[in-house]
Protein backbone atom coordinates (compact mmCIF):
# COMPACT_ATOMS: atom_id res chain seq x y z
CA UNK A 1 0.00 0.00 0.00
CA UNK A 2 1.31 3.40 -0.94
CA UNK A 3 1.72 6.24 1.43
CA UNK A 4 -1.76 8.51 1.53
CA UNK A 5 -1.07 11.92 0.13
CA UNK A 6 -0.64 14.45 3.03
CA UNK A 7 -3.54 17.00 3.18
CA UNK A 8 -4.51 19.95 5.69
CA UNK A 9 -6.49 19.34 8.93
CA UNK A 10 -9.52 21.52 6.99
CA UNK A 11 -9.03 18.97 4.08
CA UNK A 12 -8.96 15.90 6.54
CA UNK A 13 -11.98 16.69 8.29
CA UNK A 14 -13.99 17.36 4.88
CA UNK A 15 -12.73 14.02 4.01
CA UNK A 16 -13.27 12.39 7.48
CA UNK A 17 -16.83 13.75 7.46
CA UNK A 18 -17.64 11.83 3.83
CA UNK A 19 -16.74 8.70 5.07
CA UNK A 20 -19.01 9.16 8.06
CA UNK A 21 -21.95 9.73 5.74
CA UNK A 22 -21.00 6.14 4.69
CA UNK A 23 -20.16 4.88 7.76
CA UNK A 24 -23.77 5.82 9.13
CA UNK A 25 -25.65 4.45 6.09
CA UNK A 26 -24.05 0.86 6.46
CA UNK A 27 -24.67 0.93 10.12
CA UNK A 28 -28.34 1.39 9.65
CA UNK A 29 -28.02 -1.25 6.56
CA UNK A 30 -26.17 -3.94 8.87
CA UNK A 31 -29.16 -2.73 11.63
CA UNK A 32 -32.10 -3.56 8.93
CA UNK A 33 -29.89 -6.78 7.47
CA UNK A 34 -29.79 -7.73 11.64
CA UNK A 35 -33.78 -7.24 11.79
CA UNK A 36 -34.55 -9.88 8.60
CA UNK A 37 -31.89 -12.46 10.23
CA UNK A 38 -33.84 -12.19 13.73
CA UNK A 39 -37.63 -12.32 11.29
CA UNK A 40 -36.42 -15.81 9.25
CA UNK A 41 -38.59 -18.41 10.26
CA UNK A 42 -37.69 -21.39 12.32
CA UNK A 43 -37.54 -25.07 11.57
CA UNK A 44 -37.88 -27.42 14.03
CA UNK A 45 -34.96 -30.25 14.68
CA UNK A 46 -36.54 -33.50 15.19
CA UNK A 47 -33.65 -35.43 15.44
CA UNK A 48 -32.36 -36.79 18.92
CA UNK A 49 -29.04 -35.21 18.81
CA UNK A 50 -26.56 -36.43 21.25
CA UNK A 51 -22.81 -35.29 22.28
CA UNK A 52 -19.60 -36.14 24.60
CA UNK A 53 -18.98 -33.55 27.36
CA UNK A 54 -17.01 -33.88 30.66
CA UNK A 55 -20.29 -34.18 32.48
CA UNK A 56 -21.06 -37.09 30.42
CA UNK A 57 -23.67 -37.47 27.51
CA UNK A 58 -25.96 -34.28 26.76
CA UNK A 59 -28.40 -33.60 24.02
CA UNK A 60 -28.82 -30.74 21.66
CA UNK A 61 -31.93 -29.41 24.52
CA UNK A 62 -29.02 -29.56 26.85
CA UNK A 63 -26.67 -27.44 26.06
CA UNK A 64 -29.61 -24.65 26.29
CA UNK A 65 -28.63 -25.00 30.01
CA UNK A 66 -31.55 -22.67 31.65
CA UNK A 67 -31.63 -20.17 28.47
CA UNK A 68 -34.04 -19.88 25.61
CA UNK A 69 -30.74 -19.03 22.75
CA UNK A 70 -28.49 -21.10 21.86
CA UNK A 71 -25.50 -20.35 19.81
CA UNK A 72 -23.28 -23.17 18.66
CA UNK A 73 -19.97 -22.68 16.48
CA UNK A 74 -18.64 -25.45 14.49
CA UNK A 75 -15.33 -25.59 15.30
CA UNK A 76 -13.24 -27.42 12.51
CA UNK A 77 -11.65 -30.44 14.42
CA UNK A 78 -11.40 -33.53 12.95
CA UNK A 79 -11.55 -36.94 14.39
CA UNK A 80 -7.85 -37.89 13.72
CA UNK A 81 -6.31 -33.91 14.02
CA UNK A 82 -3.67 -33.63 16.51
CA UNK A 83 -5.02 -30.19 17.29
CA UNK A 84 -7.37 -27.73 16.43
CA UNK A 85 -7.38 -25.65 12.95
CA UNK A 86 -5.72 -22.48 13.27
CA UNK A 87 -8.11 -19.61 11.95
CA UNK A 88 -10.95 -21.88 14.33
CA UNK A 89 -8.70 -21.11 17.18
CA UNK A 90 -8.22 -17.49 15.92
CA UNK A 91 -11.91 -17.23 16.22
CA UNK A 92 -12.27 -18.85 19.43
CA UNK A 93 -10.01 -16.73 20.96
CA UNK A 94 -12.66 -14.09 20.97
CA UNK A 95 -15.53 -16.36 23.03
CA UNK A 96 -14.61 -16.55 26.29
CA UNK A 97 -14.70 -12.54 26.77
CA UNK A 98 -18.43 -12.68 25.01
CA UNK A 99 -19.34 -15.19 27.34
CA UNK A 100 -19.27 -12.82 30.35
CA UNK A 101 -21.83 -11.18 28.57
CA UNK A 102 -24.38 -13.53 26.75
CA UNK A 103 -25.98 -15.26 29.12
CA UNK A 104 -26.95 -11.94 30.09
CA UNK A 105 -29.12 -11.86 26.88
CA UNK A 106 -30.86 -15.28 27.54
CA UNK A 107 -27.79 -16.87 25.34
CA UNK A 108 -25.63 -19.94 25.75
CA UNK A 109 -22.65 -20.53 23.50
CA UNK A 110 -21.25 -23.60 22.80
CA UNK A 111 -18.55 -25.12 20.64
CA UNK A 112 -18.80 -28.86 18.86
CA UNK A 113 -16.10 -30.77 17.14
CA UNK A 114 -16.02 -34.23 15.78
CA UNK A 115 -12.80 -34.90 17.57
CA UNK A 116 -12.68 -36.90 20.49
CA UNK A 117 -13.57 -35.15 23.68
CA UNK A 118 -10.26 -35.93 25.64
CA UNK A 119 -8.34 -34.71 22.96
CA UNK A 120 -10.51 -31.57 22.87
CA UNK A 121 -9.79 -30.94 26.56
CA UNK A 122 -6.36 -30.86 26.08
CA UNK A 123 -6.65 -28.73 23.24
CA UNK A 124 -8.45 -26.59 25.13
CA UNK A 125 -6.33 -26.52 27.96
CA UNK A 126 -3.38 -25.72 25.87
CA UNK A 127 -5.21 -22.60 24.81
CA UNK A 128 -6.34 -21.84 27.85
CA UNK A 129 -9.84 -21.30 26.78
CA UNK A 130 -13.23 -21.60 29.36
CA UNK A 131 -15.96 -21.98 26.78
CA UNK A 132 -17.79 -24.93 26.90
CA UNK A 133 -16.97 -27.62 24.04
CA UNK A 134 -18.31 -31.42 23.80
CA UNK A 135 -17.52 -33.90 20.99
CA UNK A 136 -20.15 -34.65 18.01
CA UNK A 137 -17.91 -37.36 17.26
CA UNK A 138 -20.81 -40.21 17.24
CA UNK A 139 -23.36 -37.37 15.77
CA UNK A 140 -24.83 -37.10 12.66
CA UNK A 141 -24.98 -33.35 13.35
CA UNK A 142 -22.18 -32.11 11.91
CA UNK A 143 -23.43 -33.45 8.73
CA UNK A 144 -26.94 -32.46 8.89
CA UNK A 145 -25.25 -28.85 9.32
CA UNK A 146 -23.23 -28.74 6.51
CA UNK A 147 -19.65 -28.48 8.11
CA UNK A 148 -17.97 -32.09 8.00
CA UNK A 149 -18.43 -33.92 4.94
CA UNK A 150 -17.88 -37.86 4.02
CA UNK A 151 -14.83 -39.89 2.51
CA UNK A 152 -17.23 -40.39 -0.05
CA UNK A 153 -17.95 -36.11 -0.90
CA UNK A 154 -14.42 -35.58 -0.46
CA UNK A 155 -13.71 -37.92 -3.33
CA UNK A 156 -16.37 -36.93 -5.75
CA UNK A 157 -15.38 -33.33 -5.09
CA UNK A 158 -19.42 -32.89 -4.54
CA UNK A 159 -20.22 -31.37 -1.17
CA UNK A 160 -22.99 -28.55 -0.16
CA UNK A 161 -21.48 -25.78 2.23
CA UNK A 162 -22.92 -22.38 2.43
CA UNK A 163 -26.25 -23.24 0.96
CA UNK A 164 -24.67 -24.19 -2.76
CA UNK A 165 -23.04 -27.24 -4.14
CA UNK A 166 -19.05 -26.52 -4.26
CA UNK A 167 -15.78 -28.23 -3.24
CA UNK A 168 -14.08 -27.65 -0.10
CA UNK A 169 -10.20 -28.57 0.69
CA UNK A 170 -11.03 -30.26 4.12
CA UNK A 171 -13.46 -33.28 5.26
CA UNK A 172 -14.31 -30.03 8.21
CA UNK A 173 -15.62 -26.73 7.78
CA UNK A 174 -16.28 -24.07 9.62
CA UNK A 175 -19.65 -22.20 10.46
CA UNK A 176 -22.36 -20.78 13.51
CA UNK A 177 -25.63 -22.71 13.96
CA UNK A 178 -28.79 -20.92 15.81
CA UNK A 179 -31.21 -22.80 17.72
CA UNK A 180 -34.06 -21.56 19.89
CA UNK A 181 -36.41 -22.86 22.44
CA UNK A 182 -39.87 -22.46 21.55
CA UNK A 183 -42.99 -21.73 23.92
CA UNK A 184 -43.73 -25.38 23.01
CA UNK A 185 -40.76 -26.34 24.55
CA UNK A 186 -39.26 -27.66 20.78
CA UNK A 187 -35.89 -26.51 19.56
CA UNK A 188 -36.01 -24.97 16.27
CA UNK A 189 -33.07 -24.06 14.59
CA UNK A 190 -33.24 -20.06 13.32
CA UNK A 191 -30.25 -19.58 11.43
CA UNK A 192 -26.55 -20.40 10.50
CA UNK A 193 -23.92 -19.02 8.67
CA UNK A 194 -20.47 -19.70 7.20
CA UNK A 195 -17.52 -18.64 5.80
CA UNK A 196 -16.98 -15.02 5.35
CA UNK A 197 -20.58 -14.40 7.09
CA UNK A 198 -17.67 -15.40 10.40
CA UNK A 199 -15.99 -12.23 9.94
CA UNK A 200 -18.65 -10.84 12.33
CA UNK A 201 -17.33 -12.88 14.97
CA UNK A 202 -13.61 -11.54 15.30
CA UNK A 203 -13.25 -8.66 16.74
CA UNK A 204 -9.79 -8.93 16.36
CA UNK A 205 -10.68 -7.68 12.16
CA UNK A 206 -12.90 -4.83 13.07
CA UNK A 207 -9.84 -3.43 14.75
CA UNK A 208 -7.46 -4.39 11.83
CA UNK A 209 -9.95 -2.64 9.68
CA UNK A 210 -9.36 1.01 11.53
CA UNK A 211 -6.38 1.26 10.28
CA UNK A 212 -4.24 2.36 7.36
CA UNK A 213 -2.85 -1.11 6.73
CA UNK A 214 -6.10 -3.15 7.35
CA UNK A 215 -5.78 -6.87 7.54
CA UNK A 216 -3.05 -6.88 5.01
CA UNK A 217 -4.42 -9.84 3.43
CA UNK A 218 -4.59 -9.12 0.06
CA UNK A 219 -0.71 -10.17 -1.50
CA UNK A 220 -1.64 -13.80 0.32
CA UNK A 221 -1.85 -17.17 -0.88
CA UNK A 222 -5.73 -17.50 1.03
CA UNK A 223 -6.62 -14.81 2.91
CA UNK A 224 -5.86 -16.27 7.01
CA UNK A 225 -2.01 -17.66 5.54
CA UNK A 226 -0.85 -15.33 8.40
CA UNK A 227 -2.80 -16.87 11.44
CA UNK A 228 -1.00 -18.88 13.79
CA UNK A 229 -2.54 -20.36 17.08
CA UNK A 230 -2.14 -17.68 19.70
CA UNK A 231 0.65 -19.96 21.27
CA UNK A 232 2.63 -19.90 18.08
CA UNK A 233 2.98 -16.17 17.30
Amino acid sequence: MSHAKSVTQDEWIAARKDLLAEEKNFTKLRDSLAAKRRDLPWMLVDNDYQFHGSDGPESLADLFADRRQLLIYHFMFGPDWEEGCPSCSFLADHFDGANYHLPQRDISLVVLSRAPLERLQAYKKRMGWRFKWLSSLDSDFNFDYQVSFTAEQMAAENMTYNYRDTTFPSQEAPGISIFIRGDDGQVYHSYSCYARGLDLLIGAYNLMDLTPLGRGENDLPWSMAWVRRHDQY
